[in-house]
């Protein structure tokens, strides 16, 4: 039996040929040991192919390495809130603003006199505008705003909760857990399904500190059920001293109701009623990720003194970006049309219906039939948006979606009866060349060079 080192070349001959195809003017002498040194490694274990390319593996090697892992992708799928893909884009101003900041800014500064300034200035008066809360506070996520508020108001005492509402948000965390961390032990009240304002009264104690509602954002219940309403518990929280807080999820500042999407809680309704409300910057707000805490001011000024409130503080991007999202919404319909979550949320059937057919059009063998997309991120679990899709039929789907995700940038669909779809409710126009490209390159990769073989 051979030995399979005879086969393999040496360091020096390598380093020799990858300067001649020119790969020194790109890669530095020391790259270039590293990546041959790992190329020949792999080939003494598993073998070398007949027609090897060292150069071109050596190349290979040192692009896989220095590739970024955090970069652009295309949203084929039809999720608009795609958590995997890093939920909402940012609208075009939060992008510019972004660029803006990231040299020195006045994060706390205050131009006109010089003096030290405070970051949650850059908002607090668009989130007061907005919500009608009389004061906002700005933190790293909605979690964390809900950890805080409950350290912040309840940390040693009790804080009542519906049954109903202990809900596990992304990633496996639980109200309850998230509670335990706070300090504040959690009461529950009422039942799974129906929960009446007398449960919460029964339960208020003399180490009450807090009552709590959580919006069930991932899901919906019906049937015999019941809640107790927001505007119920500020009435008993009135009567007993007590701070309401109100988690409503997915922070929604515009009314959606006339594009079907329904059973969102609105931030202004709790907001104005007087409750300290809890939501997400990167959600139906299509902002940044960020935590936002809204409401009466000497409580919202009590959970800015915390000590954790430093420690969940976000940076001069998140403000960046949360202050140019925020104006568009002085403007609903300016805002409909310039963030790109709501913009897709409210796209027209029919012109997505014309979107998919063009698209198709670039892509040979494919076709466009009805289909649905979601909202995704957690929010309006029960709306399914009627939409276009364009399909290519192949034997694997799998085997298609996996080379569409190695494409640069990578293309991110979905299999629907077999097929791979395309859903151009989450795809803008300035990709569908991008698209096309990517389903031409796949095609080309497979065996002996259609997608049929894929």
């Amino acid at each position: 039996m051979s030995d399979v080192r005879r086969g393999l070349p040496a360091v020096s001959r390598l380093l020799g040929a990858a300067r001649d195809r020119g790969l020194d003017t790109r890669w530095s002498r020391a790259d270039l040991v590293e990546a041959i040194r790992a190329v020949v490694g792999t080939a003494r274990t598993a073998g070398v192919p007949p027609d090897m390319d060292w150069v071109g593996a050596v190349d290979a090697w040192l692009l896989a390495r220095n590739q970024r892992s955090l970069r652009p992708v295309i949203n084929a799928t039809g999720v608009v809130l795609h958590t995997n893909l890093g939920r909402a884009p940012l609208a075009d101003v939060a992008r510019d603003a972004v660029a803006r900041a990231l040299g020195y800014s006045t994060l706390e500064l205050n131009p006109d006199t010089g003096e030290r300034g405070r970051r949650q200035s850059h908002v607090q008066q668009l989130l007061q505008e907005l919500t009608g809360g009389s004061a906002a506070l700005v933190v790293n996520n909605a979690a964390s705003a809900l950890l805080l508020v409950l350290n912040a108001l309840a940390d040693g005492g009790e804080t009542i909760v519906s049954r109903g509402e202990l809900v596990e948000i992304g990633g496996a965390f639980r109200i309850p857990e998230i509670m335990a961390k706070s300090g504040s032990v959690l009461i529950e009240v009422g039942t799974t399904n129906r929960t009446r304002a007398t449960d919460y009264l029964a339960a208020v104690s003399p180490r009450t500190r807090l009552l709590l509602k959580v919006h069930r954002s991932n899901f919906q219940q019906r049937g015999f059920v019941s809640e107790t309403s927001v505007e119920e518990l500020l009435a008993l929280g009135a009567e007993r001293g007590l701070p309401v807080a109100h988690d409503v999820g997915s922070g929604l500042l515009v009314n959606l109701e006339r594009f079907g999407l329904t059973g969102e809680p609105p931030v202004t309704r709790s907001a104005k009623a007087g409750a300290v409300v809890i939501f997400s910057g990167d959600k139906l707000l299509g902002g940044p990720q960020a935590g936002l805490v809204v409401g009466p001011t000497d409580i919202v000024e009590k959970i800015a003194r915390n000590p954790l409130a430093r420690a969940l503080r976000p940076d001069k991007i998140t403000f960046a970006a949360l202050e140019a999202t925020l104006r568009l919404y002085r403007e609903p319909e300016l805002a409909l049309r310039d963030i790109p979550v709501l913009r897709m949320l409210t796209a027209d059937p029919v012109a997505l219906r014309r979107r998919a057919r063009r698209l198709a059009r670039r892509i040979p063998e494919s076709h466009v039939e009805a289909g649905e997309s979601v909202v995704g991120g957690g929010a309006f679990p029960d709306c399914e948006l009627p939409t276009t899709l364009v399909v290519i039929d192949v034997p694997s789907a799998e085997q298609l979606l996996a080379a569409l995700r190695r494409h640069d940038p990578p293309v991110i669909a979905r299999a629907v009866d077999g097929g791979v779809a395309l859903d151009v409710r989450t795809i803008a126009d300035e990709e569908f060349g991008a698209v096309a490209s990517a389903v031409a390159g796949a095609r080309r990769s497979g065996e002996p060079g259609n997608i049929g073989t894929l």
